[in-house]
């Protein structure tokens, strides 16, 4: 697909652009697109022609921002948009719950666990120092007997698990 803003509207060009950045992969869950992990939060075409895209990191600081930055003005470059700016909104933060289920069918597909519920609180947040109790089922043989090995995996977005069924090694996505 090649977006033409010479016939199209903006809203037209709006939607195909949007197409074109949502099916960019994540560099660290790459059987993830952008829009199933929910870090692409939004799609602008300026009246001047400017493409606009927005995303918001899984974690402040997170190190895969430059690549998917990198990654979605290639990605529009190679569909023909010349002027693209990726903007970072930080708030609302990021929320495991805009996986898409598209997103959780996937890492479960790709032997990664993905995030349970969202814990939602309103007012102060007590600090709790124990250990985080989540929702973790095997995502080869399905078991919820699992224990954790280490609350940080390969990335800090995931902590490691060990199936107490299978005995199998798995990542798991933080609830956040």
């Amino acid at each position: 697909m090649s977006v033409s803003a010479g016939t199209l509207d903006r809203q037209q060009l709006r939607q195909q652009v949007r197409g074109v950045a949502a099916a960019v992969a994540d560099p660290e869950l790459p059987m993830l697109t952008l829009a199933d992990l929910g870090v692409l939060r939004d799609v602008e075409v300026e009246p001047h022609g400017q493409v606009v895209v927005t995303i918001t990191p899984t974690y402040s600081g997170c190190p895969a921002m430059a690549t998917m930055r990198d990654d979605l003005v290639h990605a529009l470059h190679d569909h023909g948009v010349r002027d693209v700016e990726v903007r970072v909104r930080l708030h609302p933060a990021w929320s495991s719950a805009w996986i898409s289920d598209r997103g959780r069918r996937a890492l479960a597909e790709a032997g990664i666990s993905p995030p349970g519920p969202v814990r939602r609180v309103s007012g102060p947040i007590a600090i709790d120092l124990s250990p985080t109790r989540r929702e973790v089922r095997c995502p080869r043989c399905g078991s919820g007997r699992a224990e954790l090995t280490s609350e940080f995996g390969a990335t800090a977005c995931k902590a490691l698990y060990r199936c107490l069924e299978c005995l199998e090694p798995f990542d798991h996505v933080k609830e956040i």
